[in-house]
């Protein structure tokens, strides 16, 4: 056995089970909150259960749920938290709690509170004894809560399991029962330390316990098994939290590796293709998984959904990073009879690829293209709800004005995002080197600015601004505006040679646009015609990085594969186009 080394597991179950049926009705519907890490990249969120402990927190006098679930967005967004920042949390005795129904009462959330302030907690080294135990509690300054502080800081310093199964088999001799939160807080160091048959003894014993478990437990229930021969109950785990709500990425990540690592790659893909229809978005790990799990296997359907993950990327302008890269070379090459062969190049400014010859897809939209993105900009995004949230109308039509009158632009500039390039310079020297830089070749610029621009101040000097503004048009816009939409119209309406330089993505842009074939040519757009910041630059001056003329997507001919990549997994420059490529060929 496992869990509880003095105890058999059997003895223990009925245990717990004569216990709870002593147990009054109304001690079974209390409830408690908690929240655990469980990896580097997975945070288990815990919403409201039941439990028949006197050691939890009371339930509101009227019945009413003290913690109410979670909902799905607040789940996933917690979920996308690493191990370092949750652990940081617990040290710093940040709780975190649902308010998505209703706070609780004052009182209530003081407890809630205190329970998390004992963060310098050092849990034993190795197992005591029932005396030992008792010593240690009744010197902590909140006995009532000793418990619950000690397994938290285990899980935090990762202490060994033999050290947790000392406390709860104390727990269970001294009280005839272990509450629903210390089991989940136990499950959480098993899962930890993929301690298999320890999860399967909580498992058992939960489910025994309880006739319902919350949405945390199933996490971590679904993560610790799916990395273990018991991975189909993992499976079985899924569609309970299915008939709930829709399970998280996470939990459907887990069990697509756990298919794909015991090769039953038909289940993988239809647990993919169901967490897409859902909305979730995987991630480049379980992305990679694919491939590494399909290397050197046969079959025209397996390779069809791989393409199809490909496709994936070229639609959604992904970008894998080397590791991933590698795995897709790997797969390709290891196709039996296939034939394929990679190999890492720089696609020349003209397009052209030197390994196999071929040319990349033009950046470049058809008039009748780019005339339709132009209308729906102007449209969606422009003339939509959003864009006086941030301008006023009468603002935007002298704009509009502005512009008319001094048409066409070679390239218009974000001034403000320009002047940030590089924070320990002046705001204007910034300016002044992006404007000398692009204005090459006598390139007609627009700046857009702000007002407090032509302020005298310490990032604005007065004579700098003057020197600029000889070099380029100039419209300076009011403190409170947002300046994309002005960005996108003064490029837009210049022409399809124009060119505009911001680090912003434009991500709220695209999301205006109401449908996905518009979307696309504005990803296409953006990516032929967004002038990027180098940040290889060496020493002071600005450097910037021309428009593609060819389209950075990956891309297919049928017997040749282009994909561009990124060196590492970094999201903080994702406007940025690779410049990197596999060139994939088969002979």
């Amino acid at each position: 056995m496992a869990l509880l080394s003095q105890i058999s597991k059997q003895g223990f179950q009925d245990l717990l089970w004569r216990c709870q049926m002593l147990w009054p009705v109304t001690r079974c519907q209390q409830l408690f909150a908690i929240s655990f890490s469980i990896s580097h990249r997975e945070k288990a969120s815990y919403s409201s259960f039941m439990t028949s402990s006197s050691t939890t927190l009371p339930v509101d006098l009227k019945g009413n749920n003290a913690f109410p679930n979670k909902t799905r967005s607040e789940i996933d967004s917690e979920e996308e938290k690493g191990w370092d920042e949750e652990a940081k949390d617990i040290s710093e005795g940040k709780p975190h709690f649902s308010s998505s129904v209703g706070s609780p009462k004052k009182q209530l959330r003081s407890q809630v509170l205190s329970r998390h302030s004992f963060t310098k907690v050092q849990p034993p080294e190795k197992p005591l004894q029932a005396e030992e135990w008792n010593r240690l509690r009744e010197s902590f300054q909140s006995p009532d809560i000793f418990e619950e502080v000690m397994l938290n800081s285990m899980v935090r310093c990762n202490s060994p399991i033999d050290v947790a199964k000392s406390l709860l088999n104390h727990v269970a001799k001294s009280r005839g029962d272990i509450a629903y939160n210390l089991l989940v807080k136990y499950l959480a160091l098993c899962v930890q330390q993929r301690q298999v048959s320890e999860i399967c003894d909580v498992y058992d014993i939960m489910k025994m316990r309880f006739k319902i478990l919350e949405n945390g437990a199933y996490s971590l229930f679904i993560r610790g098994l799916s990395n273990s021969d018991q991975w189909r109950v993992a499976l079985t785990l899924l569609e309970e939290v299915k008939k709930t709500m829709i399970p998280s990425r996470t939990n459907y990540e887990c069990c697509i590796k756990a298919a794909g690592h015991h090769q039953e790659m038909n289940l993988a893909f239809e647990l993919y293709h169901e967490m897409l229809a859902k909305g979730l978005v995987p991630s480049l790990d379980v992305l990679q998984a694919f491939f590494d799990f399909s290397r050197g296997m046969k079959g025209a359907e397996l390779q069809k959904e791989l393409f199809g993950i490909l496709l994936y990327l070229r639609e959604n302008q992904i970008y894998p990073h080397r590791t991933f890269m590698w795995s897709i070379k790997l797969w390709f090459e290891s196709i039996p009879g296939g034939n394929w062969r990679g190999h890492l190049t720089n696609i020349k400014d003209s397009g052209h690829c030197p390994v196999c010859n071929h040319q990349l897809e033009d950046s470049d939209l058809s008039e009748e293209e780019y005339n339709n993105l132009r209308e729906r900009i102007i449209k969606d995004v422009i003339h939509g709800t959003d864009t006086f949230r941030k301008t006023s109308p009468q603002e935007f039509e002298a704009f509009q004005t502005f512009v008319k009158n001094r048409l066409p632009f070679d390239i218009v500039i974000d001034g403000l995002n320009v002047s940030h390039m590089k924070p320990k310079r002046m705001q204007c020297e910034n300016l002044f080197d992006a404007v000398n830089c692009l204005a090459k070749e006598n390139a007609r610029l627009l700046v857009l600015g702000r007002k407090h621009m032509l302020i005298n101040s310490s990032n604005w000097k007065r004579e700098v601004m003057q020197e600029i503004q000889n070099k380029a048009e100039f419209f300076f816009a009011e403190n409170i505006s947002e300046d994309d939409a002005f960005l996108l119209y003064a490029t837009l309406q210049s022409g399809k040679h124009c060119k505009f330089v911001t680090r912003d993505f434009l991500r709220d842009h695209k999301a205006c646009l109401a449908d996905s074939v518009t979307r696309h040519l504005f990803r296409k757009w953006q990516r032929g015609h967004q002038i990027a910041f180098s940040h290889s630059t060496e020493g002071k001056r600005i450097k910037f990085l021309p428009a593609l003329r060819y389209d950075c997507v990956v891309q297919t001919t049928g017997d040749t594969w282009h994909i561009p990549y990124k060196e590492t997994f970094d999201e903080k420059y994702s406007y940025e186009i690779p410049r990197k490529w596999l060139c994939l060929q088969q002979k």
